[in-house]
């Protein structure tokens, strides 16, 4: 489309959304939004593009009418904005549709797919193949640390993207990803997620067929060779498969493992043989496994081994996938987008392996559509072991969740308290503030996790460790 469009953006502040609106507005299109929600990172980003964004849905709002409409899978019926669209037959389209019908059809798609890790993987990605010289473009789920937004149109013919299985919208149930277009898919790995809009894992595992289904034959699909569900997926591909993991058996294998706080290294093989030393700065196995995967679709692309070596070493991460935000007197506070149980339980490991002698505290906000529900109740229980402290945020919207099928803090503390942790369940965000700034030790490492704004309460936390710094160093003067 070669004029200039007027687009509005209904849920601009969604991450990918957002993303959106910046690809959309580097064309050269005006750009508006709306939003309820409209909070830090993604607020930030917008209002740095000079996107106009208002706060709060209106059908004034769409006066005079937009050339197109994007109307986000959290927009559902009864929104005054959607309703207009529909009244006044003004053109309207998802948001994967509009990613496909602007940016995908003359590029080469890598799609980044899987239950864990597909924010980190899409930006390292992009990152790595940006400092090879190929230019992508991308759209990541997330800002990257240093990187004024998650989206970006390059000159290069790759198209970077995070492919979501949530739906695309309320008038179009398919999964995300299945408007890609992909030439190269990476499956991370496949657990049961959005308990919103899929009742089973089998729901799951099918939108996830029908994506491998449609990469073409000279493309490629990256997975696990330890997840049995993506073994299954991949036996039915029409493509070539790269696998990856510990197992020397994958084509893509790691031995050799050593994590510190400034990151991790491993030893890397290719089909046995011996390929690198390699480095990143993040912490955790299932960042290695992040890394075997960018390596894996570098290498398809040609990408030499020098640039991957270097560009995976400064790599700066992602904001809130373990992203420290500040240290207090030796007191490290961490920001981390962990809700489902595997997550969580991969964050709190990454931090003991890096930290082995120092407190951890866990700061855990149930607040997905997933976690107010019951289907991980029990699986949290063993998520928090690498933690010495625990404290549980009440939950988010609890009425969001159907009647008997609601999250009980009260029986995760009882679980946590059977594993012999100590475990204290909060009524507010100023209470768990008020408990860190007494009891949180110089050395202490806090990691809050939560896929929503907390409350802000991780700023809140800081200026709370800071006053009392403060006063506790006027003390020693006097």
């Amino acid at each position: 489309m070669s004029r200039s469009l007027h687009i509005h953006l209904v849920a601009i502040c969604g991450t990918g959304m957002g993303a959106l609106a910046v690809m959309l507005k580097s064309l050269g299109h005006r750009v508006t939004g709306s939003d309820e929600n409209v909070y830090p990172p993604m607020s930030t980003v917008l209002s740095e593009q000079r996107i106009t964004v208002f706060n709060g849905y209106a059908a004034s709002n769409l006066d005079p009418p937009p050339d197109l409409v994007v109307i986000g899978n959290a927009v559902s019926r009864g929104n005054p904005e959607a309703e207009a669209v529909l009244e006044r037959k003004i053109r309207y389209a998802s948001m994967p549709e509009t990613l496909k019908t602007f940016f995908l059809w003359d590029r080469k798609p890598v799609v980044v797919a899987g239950t864990h890790g597909k924010t980190t993987t899409t930006a390292m990605l992009a990152w790595v193949f940006t400092e090879a010289g190929l230019d992508p473009s991308y759209i990541v789920g997330g800002v990257p640390i240093g990187w004024q937004t998650g989206a970006r149109l390059g000159s290069g013919d790759l198209f970077i993207l995070e492919g979501d299985e949530y739906d695309s919208a309320f008038f179009d149930k398919r999964a995300k990803f299945l408007h890609y277009l992909p030439d190269t898919v990476i499956i991370n790995n496949i657990e049961f997620d959005h308990a919103d809009i899929y009742d089973s894992l089998d729901e799951i595992e099918l939108a996830f067929r029908r994506l491998v289904n449609i990469i073409p034959e000279n493309g490629l699909l990256i997975g696990p060779a330890d997840d049995a569900r993506v073994r299954a997926l991949a036996s039915r591909a029409f493509c070539p498969v790269h696998t990856l993991g510990a197992s020397p058996d994958a084509r893509w294998s790691v031995r050799d493992v050593s994590s510190d706080p400034g990151g991790t290294s491993f030893d890397l093989y290719e089909l046995g043989e011996h390929r690198a030393r390699l480095m990143i700065g993040q912490l955790g196995m299932h960042n290695v496994r992040n890394a075997l995967a960018v390596v894996a679709a570098a290498r398809h692309y040609g990408v030499s081994w020098p640039d991957l070596t270097r560009s995976l070493k400064s790599f700066p991460g992602v904001k809130r996938r373990l992203e420290e935000r500040g240290e207090i007197n030796g007191i490290a506070v961490y920001d981390d987008f962990a809700h489902h149980p595997t997550a969580v339980k991969a964050t709190l490991e990454a931090l003991r392996r890096a930290f082995q002698d120092r407190r951890i505290w866990a700061v855990f906000e149930p607040r997905s559509a997933t976690t107010i529900r019951r289907n991980f109740q029990e699986a949290y229980g063993a998520a928090f072991d690498n933690a010495d402290r625990v404290l549980i945020a009440p939950v988010f919207l609890p009425g969001k969740a159907p009647d008997g099928n609601r999250f009980s803090v009260d029986e995760l503390l009882d679980g946590l308290r059977g594993r012999g942790l100590k475990a204290v369940a909060t009524e507010s965000v100023e209470q768990i503030v008020e408990h860190l700034a007494e009891e949180a030790a110089p050395g202490d490492r806090i990691v809050f996790m939560s896929n929503g704004g907390f409350g802000g309460i991780l700023d809140r936390t800081l200026n709370a460790l800071g006053k009392k710094h403060a006063v506790e160093a006027s003390r020693k003067q006097d």
